[in-house]
């Protein structure tokens, strides 16, 4: 591991068992990624016959007929999607977002209507479609798909990702036979998945991935898929595009991510993890009130994260407070937490650099050790944490 500059700088030294969390900087570039961008920014270079070069490597690992790269994969939906409205009308791409055209509905499954930081049809209307949401919260069936479509529909977009409800929707082999009947393109978000053929494989027409996540990246989104669909969303660097731009470094940068990514060793790096893994569960196992289970990706990525199951009657604090104390604590741990009103949260062990496994052992030790010595529950009610969720950013910069 480099320096660490954060001290420098004044920022505290995270540890991160969240994840891939844009919040936390996404993950740990590859060298390989490093590197390329040191060579890359005292060069000039004509960017589009760069991005071409992105565009053969992105089509070698997913098979697309063509890519590009963007700022994200949220950048990459509102590219796509402006892409099936305005087609090569370079006068439409100047006016968006506003359309005059009345083939601007996109569908989308409510299961699927999540937040990642920030609401999925948002980035979707940013583009100057109407969303058209299908289904219920919890069920889509075909023909609420079926009847959806309209001549004015000009996409549908399907998003994969552990926030989506995970039952009682389409699937995505049914969702694009639906929508391909009625000449209906469909855009998948999959931006933190590792499969990088099967959404296309599957019959997505274009597919968006982040370069910086599990890709160890710089900050980026990969547009890939139909050609001439992606053509459409490259042209959108011509208007919306342009506040999405993505320099040299980042596309330099993703091209050296893929082809890492092409020779990476990934079994081994599965079993590093599984090593931290059985270290926690371990750490907890016996300890009262704390359940430690190993739980695979539920989106099928080649992962698992241990689940920590907290009964705060018999661990003297609950799960919301107990990763706020680790957040709070010396280093800061920050641990997968979407879900802590449900009495658990998540160790995610794709993100740490060597001996940090034993940091976060000793940690929750430690939290737990001094719960047992409370003379109370440690219990914030749930809705002071919803109450108050956005202060600091209400009050930032301060």
């Amino acid at each position: 591991m480099s320096e660490d500059i954060r001290p420098s700088l004044g920022l505290r030294p995270v540890i991160n068992v969240s994840g891939t969390m844009t919040s936390l900087g996404a993950s740990i570039a590859v060298p390989e990624a490093v590197a390329a961008v040191q060579k890359i920014m005292p060069q000039f270079v004509e960017m589009n016959d760069l991005q071409r070069k992105a565009g053969d490597i992105i089509a070698r690992l997913t098979g697309a007929e063509a890519g590009f790269i963007t700022a994200s994969c949220s950048s990459g939906i509102s590219l796509a999607v402006a892409g099936t409205i305005t087609g090569t009308d370079l006068l439409a791409v100047e006016r968006l977002p506003e359309v005059r055209i009345a083939k601007k509905e996109v569908l989308v499954q409510v299961g699927h209507m999540v937040n990642y930081g920030a609401p999925v049809d948002q980035a979707i209307r940013l583009a100057g479609a109407t969303v058209v949401p299908i289904g219920q919260a919890t069920s889509t069936h075909r023909f609420h798909l079926e009847n959806a479509i309209t001549e004015n529909t000009a996409a549908a977009v399907y998003v994969v990702s552990h926030h989506v409800v995970d039952y009682g929707l389409l699937h995505l082999s049914e969702f694009v036979e639906i929508c391909h009947a009625r000449g209906v393109p469909v855009i998948v978000d999959a931006a933190s998945e590792y499969d990088l053929r099967g959404f296309l494989e599957t019959g997505a027409d274009i597919a968006l991935y982040s370069g910086h996540k599990f890709l160890g990246g710089p900050t980026s989104g990969i547009v890939a898929g139909k050609k001439e669909l992606v053509r459409h969303a490259y042209l959108q660097n011509l208007g919306i595009g342009r506040g999405m731009k993505v320099g040299k470094e980042s596309i330099f940068g993703v091209m050296a991510a893929l082809e890492a990514w092409e020779t990476r060793d990934h079994e081994g790096i599965r079993a590093r993890e599984a090593g931290y893994l059985d270290l926690w569960k371990a750490t907890l196992s016996g300890r009262l009130g704390v359940n430690p289970v190993i739980d695979p990706d539920p989106t099928n990525n080649p992962l698992d994260r241990l689940k920590v199951i907290i009964d705060p009657a018999e661990a003297r604090i609950t799960a919301w407070d107990l990763a706020a104390a680790l957040a709070a604590g010396d280093p800061p741990i920050i641990v997968r937490d979407h879900e802590a009103e449900h009495h658990y949260f998540y160790l995610d062990p794709c993100n740490l650099h060597p001996g940090q496994e034993a940091i976060v052992a000793r940690r929750l030790g430690e939290e737990l050790d001094k719960a047992q010595r409370s003379n109370a529950i440690i219990a914030t009610p749930i809705e002071e944490l919803s109450r108050h969720r956005f202060d600091g950013l209400l009050s930032w910069p301060d």
